[in-house]
C-alpha cells in the first residue's frame, strides 16, 4: 500500500511511481490451505520471535541523537533493535532495524508508553512520525502528552538493511514506455521488463527476499515493542500499515493494550494481493471523477472546464500531447500518472495538482516538468524511492501466492481497463513481477481474534482510493469487539491525520482512555479543499 508518495517517482516498469493496493473485481487465486509443515513452520516462527524479543528487552535500545543526514532534529533519539533475519532460525542471520523516539510532553503521571507508528506502502519509513511532536502538530498535542512516538524503518526500508531490485538511476530515468499498451508488442515489452526487474531483486536482495514479509515485519514489530521495555503494544497504522497492525494483532493478540488502523487493507487471504489490486483500480477511478467534478465547479479558478466530461477531455488532450512528443522531453504518460495520481490519493494534493494542470494549459509547461519529471540530480532521493518500491515488490510477492499465468493477467486487466483505465495498466505492470517471483511465495495470515485483543478502533473514509471501504468492514467483522468509524462522503487516504473533530476527538479518547463509543460511528466529512 504505497501511500507515501515520494515525489516525481515514476516506476521502472513504465508504471506509476509508488502505489497502494487495494480490493475486488475479477477471481483473485485462493490461498491453499495451511499444510502441517506450515504450522510447524509458525511454531517454530513462534519460538523465535519470543526469543528475539526476550533478548532485546534485556538489551533495550542505545539512544543516541540522530545521524545529521537523517533529518530529525533534537529532543527526537535514534537507535537499533537486532531482529532474526529468518525468525525460524533466531540465531542465525542478523539484521538491524532503526528506530527513533520522541518522549512524552506530559507529565510523569500522564505518560502511558509508547506509541508505534507505521505509514504503509509495504515499504514506507516511519521515522518522521516523532516529528509530530517537534513541528507542533495540533492533532497530536493531547495523545504525545501521554505517550512516547515511536517510528521505525521496517525491514528492508531505509535504515534497516535496505534491499534495491534496480540502480536508482535507472529506475527514474524518464519518459517511460506509456502503461496503456497500444499492441500486443508493447505488453510483450512491458512483460519482459517485470521480469527482468524481479530478477534483479533476486540478484541485488535475494539473501533477504525470502523474509520480506508482513508476518516477519509483525514479528520485528513485537521485537521492537519488548526492546523499548512495553508489556503491550500501543500501535497506529495507515494503509498498508492496517495490513501489519491486523497480522500483529493476530499473531500476538495478547501484546496488543491500544491498536487503531486508519484506510483499511482488507485483510481476507483471497485478496492479499492479486485481487486487491484490481479492486483498487475500481476504486481511483471513482475517485479521480470525484477530483474532476470538483475542478469543475472551480472553472473560475482553473479554467479546465464547468463538467467532468470536459475536464476529463482535456486530460486525454494532454496525455496524447505526452505520448506523441513528452513534455520537456521527459513527461510522458506515464510520468503523468505518477504526479496525478496523488489527487485521488489525497485531498490535499487537488489544488497544487489542479494548478499545475490548469498552467500547462495556459501555457506554462515548466510548471508540469518540474511537478512530474524526476529529478536525476537527486541521488538520494532517488535512492530511497528505489527503495520504496523494492520493498512494495518485495513484500507484497513473497507475501501471498499471484497468478503465474500471463493469459488471467491479460485478462483480467483488460477487461477492468475498459471501465476503470485511469490506474489499472499502470497498476498491472507495477505488481506483474510477482508472475515470475523467484523466491517461494508463502500463505498469507488468516486474520482473526485471538485470546487477549483488546478493543480496536477502525477509521475509514467511504470513498478512499488506495484501499477501498470493504477492507475496512472485512476487518470490523474479524477484529470482535472493534469499532469502526466511517467518514461519510470522503475519500481521502489517511484520516486520522485530516481535521475532522467528529473523528479527531475519538481517536484522542481511544489512546488516552481506551474508551470506544458503544457502537459504530458515521462521521460527516471533513472540510473540502479550496482552489
Amino acid at each position: 500500500m504505497r501511500d507515501i508518495r515520494p515525489k516525481n517517482r515514476v516506476f521502472a516498469l513504465g508504471s506509476a511511481g509508488v502505489l497502494v493496493t487495494a480490493t475486488l473485481i475479477t477471481g483473485a487465486l485462493a490461498a491453499p490451505a495451511a499444510s502441517a509443515d506450515s504450522h510447524k513452520g509458525q511454531d517454530r516462527e513462534a519460538r523465535g520471535a519470543a526469543v528475539a524479543a526476550a533478548r532485546a528487552a534485556k538489551a533495550g535500545i542505545d539512544w543516541q541523537d540522530c545521524p545529521a543526514d537523517w533529518g530529525l532534529e533534537k529532543p527526537i533519539q535514534c537507535g537499533y533493535v537486532t531482529v532474526p533475519l529468518d525468525y525460524a532460525h533466531p540465531d542465525g542471520k542478523q539484521i538491524k532495524l532503526a528506530v527513533d523516539r520522541i518522549g512524552a510532553t506530559g507529565t510523569p503521571q500522564e505518560r502511558q508508553g509508547a506509541l508505534i507508528y507505521n505509514p504503509g506502502g509495504p515499504g514506507g519509513s516511519g521515522l518522521r512520525f516523532p516529528r509530530r511532536v517537534t513541528t507542533k502538530s495540533a492533532l497530536w498535542v493531547n495523545t504525545s502528552k501521554a505517550y512516547d512516538f515511536v517510528g521505525f524503518d521496517p525491514r528492508g526500508v531505509g535504515h534497516s538493511a535496505a534491499i534495491s531490485c534496480i540502480d536508482p538511476q535507472e529506475y527514474v530515468k524518464a519518459p517511460k514506455a506509456d502503461p496503456v499498451p497500444d499492441t500486443e508488442a508493447d505488453k510483450t515489452a512491458q512483460r519482459k521488463l517485470a521480469k527482468e526487474y524481479a530478477d534483479g531483486c533476486y540478484q541485488r536482495s535475494g539473501t533477504m527476499l525470502p523474509y520480506m514479509t508482513t508476518a516477519n515485519t509483525a514479528r520485528d514489530l513485537d521485537v521492537i515493542r519488548a526492546g523499548l521495555g512495553e508489556k503491550k503494544l500501543n500501535y497506529l497504522g495507515v494503509s498498508y500499515g492496517t495490513y501489519l497492525g491486523a497480522v500483529y494483532g493476530t499473531l500476538f493478540p495478547g501484546h496488543v493494550r491500544r491498536m487503531i488502523v486508519d484506510s483499511v487493507v482488507n485483510p481476507d487471504r483471497d485478496n492479499i494481493w492479486y485481487q486487491a489490486n484490481l479492486d483498487q483500480d475500481v476504486a481511483f477511478e471513482g475517485r479521480w471523477k470525484d477530483w474532476e467534478d470538483w475542478v469543475a465547479k472551480n472553472d473560475a479558478a482553473y479554467h479546465l472546464g464547468t463538467t467532468r466530461a470536459e475536464v476529463q477531455a482535456k486530460w486525454l488532450q494532454l496525455r496524447a500531447t505526452a505520448k506523441k512528443n513528452p513534455i520537456g522531453g521527459v513527461v510522458g504518460p506515464a510520468e503523468l500518472i505518477g504526479f496525478f495520481q496523488s489527487a485521488p490519493y489525497y485531498d490535499s494534493s487537488w489544488a497544487p495538482v489542479a494548478k499545475v494542470f490548469s498552467a500547462y494549459f495556459a501555457g506554462d509547461t515548466q510548471s508540469l516538468v518540474d511537478a512530474a519529471a524526476p529529478d536525476m540530480s537527486d541521488t538520494a532521493g532517488n535512492a530511497t524511492s528505489e527503495n520504496g518500491t523494492a520493498v512494495y515488490t518485495a513484500v507484497e510477492c513473497t507475501d501471498a501466492k499471484w497468478p503465474t499465468s500471463w493469459k488471467k493477467w491479460d485478462r483480467d486487466n483488460t477487461e477492468l481497463n475498459k471501465n476503470y483505465p485511469f490506474m489499472t495498466w499502470a497498476n498491472a505492470w507495477m505488481n506483474l513481477p510477482c508472475a515470475t517471483w523467484p523466491v517461494k511465495q508463502q500463505t498469507p495470515v488468516e486474520v482473526r481474534t485471538g485470546k487477549g485483543l483488546p478493543q480496536v478502533l477502525i477509521v475509514q473514509s467511504t470513498n478512499d482510493a488506495a484501499t477501498p471501504y470493504q477492507g475496512a468492514v472485512e476487518l470490523h467483522k474479524r477484529f470482535k469487539g472493534s469499532r469502526l468509524i466511517t467518514e461519510q462522503g470522503a475519500g481521502s487516504h489517511g484520516v486520522t491525520g485530516l481535521v475532522n473533530p467528529c473523528i479527531n476527538s475519538r481517536v484522542d479518547t481511544y489512546l488516552l482512555t481506551g474508551k470506544v463509543d458503544s457502537k459504530d460511528v458515521t462521521c460527516a466529512p471533513h472540510a473540502t479543499p479550496t482552489p
